[in-house]
């Protein structure tokens, strides 16, 4: 059903200006409504659904169903007591050598040195170890480190060789390990 453009026009000038003013006013409040409003109504609808995910996540925890979050103090204790204790060092550089016998790399002596970090609180332990052996060797020698000794941070890796025609590598590798102070 359409209606005739001049049915429309005189019920226009019918109203007057009084009634077209307040005409302008209503489609103004209604555009308003729907581009000023409806993002807010949205967002309004998102907080909603998330506070009703909430409830239900919340009434999970106390059941049991689900497990309770980790809070941040209490992951740093959860890491610090996987570290190895002071007393364990001499378990972990015995399992350093194991790793590069293991890799045929000899290990020449090194150097040891005993400090407690300022902002952790932890004991580290740094290492410096001169090691010789051939590049494949070293690098798996330096992946098993990481892989078994989570608590070893390899901080400094230099390698050299005398001449272009050797196979083995002469070099440095310095690390830390971390210590729990218990």
């Amino acid at each position: 059903m359409q209606i005739p453009r001049l049915i429309v026009h005189e019920y226009l000038q019918g109203l007057g200006i009084p009634g077209l003013a307040g005409l302008a006013m209503l489609l103004l409040a209604l555009v308003y409504g729907l581009v000023g409003l409806m993002p807010d109504w949205q967002s309004l609808q998102t907080l909603s659904q998330q506070t009703r995910e909430a409830g239900e996540y919340l009434a999970n925890v106390e059941d049991g169903t689900v497990a309770a979050p980790v809070v941040p103090q209490r992951q740093l204790d959860d890491f610090r007591s996987k570290l190895p204790s002071q007393p364990q060092a001499t378990v972990a550089i015995d399992k350093i050598y194991a790793l590069a016998a293991q890799e045929h790399i000899t290990l020449a002596r090194g150097e040891y040195s005993l400090g407690v970090d300022p902002k952790t609180h932890l004991a580290r332990y740094q290492i410096l170890l001169p090691v010789r052996g051939s590049y494949p060797q070293l690098r798996r020698f330096l992946h098993a480190l990481l892989g078994q000794l989570p608590a070893v941070v390899v901080e400094d890796v230099e390698f050299q060789r005398k001449k272009i025609a050797d196979t083995d590598l002469t070099g440095r590798i310095r690390m830390t390990l971390y210590l729990s102070r218990s």
